[in-house]
């Protein structure tokens, strides 16, 4: 699914690998530095990497549906939208950078994922596109959140940056509800796009998750770090639902 309409990323243009900004030893407070452990800096590297390229697309996605607006208005909002994905896939480019990882290659695995979903869920006009881009990318932003809490503090951070709410969903949930009011007609249309954006966004979020191993393996975590039980997954998962359905009411929709 979608990765999200308000989220936040940065990286540096040239590509280019850095010096890694953590070393191999211990911070001032004697606090090992997690990214001594390969397999965590994989997973890292990975989450960043799916963040990076999805917020890229999101932008492409935006820029393109601000030239089928309706109205010179709606142009100046999808636009001012696809900006914010751009200045947040800049920021999670510069990170990667700073670990010492060319950011194009971290976001090379996740083309086809990311590209399929798309595919998938094209929507017919312009009220779709606007579903799409509050529904599916609020929960794909939602699924990264929750990855979020088992990782680094500095990670953790960067992550919630970058899928926090810039301000712009309140003109996707305004225009929405004022199309259903002129029309009552599209709204089970509308609904009907939305849960089919959640399906194929939670399908997605777990294909990437089941066939990177890195990333598997820091949601189930291991003996140094905690993760999910099927407890917590299940729990996880409720959370979406929920999330999602909050969402749909702000539309004026059934979930």
């Amino acid at each position: 699914m979608p990765t999200s309409a308000d989220d936040a990323v940065d990286h540096d243009g040239a590509g280019g690998a850095a010096p890694p900004a953590e070393t191999a030893e211990t911070d001032a407070a004697g606090v090992p530095d997690p990214f001594d452990d390969e397999a965590y800096r994989v997973a890292v590297v990975d989450l960043l990497g799916v963040l990076a390229y999805s917020e890229l697309s999101a932008f492409e996605r935006l820029a393109e549906d601000a030239t089928k607006a309706p109205a010179l208005l709606d142009t100046v909002q999808l636009a001012a939208m696809a900006t914010a994905e751009f200045g947040h896939f800049e920021r999670l480019r510069t990170r990667l950078v700073e670990l010492g990882v060319d950011p194009f290659e971290a976001m090379e695995p996740f083309h086809a994922p990311v590209d399929a979903f798309h595919r998938h869920t094209a929507p017919s006009d312009w009220l779709e596109s606007l579903i799409k881009a509050y529904v599916g990318d609020g929960l794909a932003a939602d699924f990264y959140r929750e990855i979020a809490a088992y990782v680094d503090t500095a990670t953790c951070e960067l992550i919630l940056a970058t899928l926090a709410d810039t301000g712009h969903s309140e003109f996707v949930v305004d225009t929405v509800r004022r199309a259903i009011a002129a029309n009552p007609k599209v709204a089970g249309r509308l609904a009907l796009w939305a849960r089919r954006l959640m399906g194929e966004a939670l399908s997605q979020a777990q294909r990437v998750a089941a066939e990177r191993d890195a990333l598997s393996a820091l949601l189930v975590g291991g003996v140094d770090r905690p993760g999910m039980d099927l407890a917590a997954i299940a729990r996880m998962f409720g959370r979406l639902a929920e999330n999602h359905t909050a969402r749909m009411a702000a539309l004026g929709l059934q979930a």
